[in-house]
């Protein structure tokens, strides 16, 4: 680690992250890995609908970013999952190839027949759910677990024991069931599992130290954006020793969506400074690419991936960034655009604009203009922006500009 980790020709954060008041409950696991859902549950979002050469499309935009892990889907959806499963993992694009699969034996045989590396293995574990959502006796569930997790095993794969609803069940009972299944069945990781995103901050690391007390495998975090709390928690339950993330392109996902990779890859490297491995330059590329083919709206100032980030529009935020010129760009940003793939900054012309920016453009135009024709300029311009509720485009400033000269 650098002596200030907080600050890099390419970012620039609170040293108050590394404080040693801090740093001294953070344990890190040694290698921490990215297993990608988009292609599963990203799609299970609503009104997404991946055919198979978008899945291809992303599996390989995947791959050149270095993302470790992808869930390339659940064979025993349709043909065209099982096709796309199989393809990937007969690839050698670089990232370990999983399936998703329930605990049922014929499942666990499709992600066989895929040739897949590994295979999520999911089960309802809140009591509640088992009696009304699944409508099946306890014993099935753990009977099904046992035999599939086992079979999976002597098949070769490697198994991700997935307790859907994991984090809604009594604490003692589910971790008595998770035992169970990792003594009679097999289990080589074990995902904490917040499907409803339904745990506090304060309550994960009372949530990681109970498991890790009493299960003795690698444990991987699984949650969900429902309180808008899911990146928050990962990256607690990785500083606790959590080796893997799960996580989507842009957050995708069922209801409020999944933990999203680029913002939680961001926060580890430049909060962290754990560097993880992925090629943060190519977020952008990805998150455009999947926001194309999922037909999906991204708010322009959406944190890493947002068109609009790296757009000056205030007044004030402008001023500062002509009087730091643009190789002091994390004066106004906490990390440079180019690290993520977005362009460089520039200052957009719209309501919000002050006379700085004016100035700018009229001086980049070759207009000239008196401090009070700059000044009328701006109202002008502001009256424009009230009325249009739009950034203005270079045409639009050149003909307030002459019109007010004139």
């Amino acid at each position: 680690m650098s002596n200030t980790p907080w600050k890099s020709d390419q970012w620039l954060t609170s040293q108050w992250n590394f404080a040693p008041e801090v740093t001294k409950e953070i344990n890190f696991p040694e290698k921490i890995q990215i297993h990608d859902v988009t292609l599963r549950d990203g799609e299970q979002q609503t009104g997404v609908a991946f055919n198979y050469d978008d899945k291809i499309r992303i599996a390989e935009a995947l791959a050149e970013a270095g993302i470790h892990r992808i869930e390339a889907g659940m064979p025993v959806v349709s043909h065209q999952d099982a096709k796309v499963v199989s393809d990937l993992a007969k690839r050698n694009l670089g990232p370990e190839i999983f399936s998703f699969a329930r605990c049922m034996v014929d499942d666990v045989q499709r992600a066989v027949d895929a040739g897949v590396s590994g295979v999520v293995m999911e089960v309802p574990s809140s009591q509640h759910l088992i009696e009304l959502g699944y409508r099946w006796e306890f014993e099935r569930a753990v009977d099904l677990s046992i035999e599939s997790t086992k079979y999976a095993h002597e098949q070769g794969l490697k198994v991700v024991f997935f307790p859907i609803d994991f984090t809604r069940s009594d604490l003692k009972w589910v971790i008595d069931l998770i035992e169970k299944v990792g003594n009679e069945g097999h289990m080589d990781h074990l995902a904490l599992v917040d499907t409803m995103g339904a745990t506090s901050i304060h309550a994960m690391p009372y949530f990681v130290n109970a498991i890790k007390q009493r299960i003795k495998v690698p444990l991987e975090a699984h949650f969900h954006q429902d309180f808008g709390l899911g990146i928050a928690n990962t990256l607690m339950a990785v500083s606790m020793g959590v080796e893997v993330i799960h996580s989507t392109v842009l957050g995708l996902g069922e209801r409020a969506g999944n933990v999203p990779t680029e913002e939680t890859v961001m926060a580890l490297k430049t909060l962290y400074n754990k560097d993880i491995g992925i090629k943060t330059e190519k977020l952008k590329g990805i998150a455009d690419l999947v926001t194309e083919l999922a037909g999906v709206r991204v708010p322009s100032n959406r944190p890493i991936v947002g068109d609009d980030l790296f757009n000056v529009e205030s007044g004030i935020i402008a001023n500062w960034l002509i009087n730091c010129g643009y190789e002091n760009q994390t004066e106004l940003f906490p990390f440079r655009p180019s690290m993520v793939g977005q362009a460089e900054p520039e200052i957009v012309i719209g309501k919000g604009s002050g006379i700085d920016s004016i100035k700018d453009r009229l001086n980049r135009f070759q207009i000239k203009a008196d401090d009070k024709q700059a000044m009328d300029i701006l109202l002008a311009i502001k009256d424009w922006g009230l009325k249009h509720k739009r950034l203005m485009n270079d045409d639009e400033f050149r003909a307030i500009a002459e019109e007010t000269l004139t």
